[in-house]
């Protein structure tokens, strides 16, 4: 999301706060600050990151990361985390499908380490 121990600033905040007003759809969708960014949860499972410049990256696994490497999208490294084409941000239905995907992904992988 950033450096550790940075802090977050006001339009990673602003941008943040969109986004999770968007995803409500989703499920239970809350934000939490983290190491410079934010973490977005579905049901206590992050699925989404706001970095410190404001960018959305959706968690991927092996079958979806593929989709996203085939649109250029970087990884959020070391993390399962792609960021989220400007195409599907800017379009409200296709943004609540990827992020439905990956919340699905997050409460799987959630699941496999319980």
């Amino acid at each position: 999301m950033g450096k550790k121990g940075a802090k977050s600033n006001q339009q990673a905040a602003d941008f943040t706060s969109e986004v999770v007003e968007s995803l409500q759809s989703v499920g239970d969708v809350i934000s939490r600050s983290m190491f410079g960014g934010f973490g977005i949860f579905e049901s206590g499972d992050m699925f989404a990151i706001v970095d410190s410049n404001a960018r959305l990256y959706f968690k991927a696994d092996e079958s979806t990361k593929l989709r996203y490497e085939a649109v250029g999208s970087e990884q959020h490294k070391p993390m399962p985390y792609f960021e989220v084409p400007a195409e599907i941000a800017e379009n409200e239905s296709s943004l609540i499908e990827w992020a439905t995907e990956a919340a699905q992904i997050a409460h799987a992988t959630s699941k496999k380490r319980r």
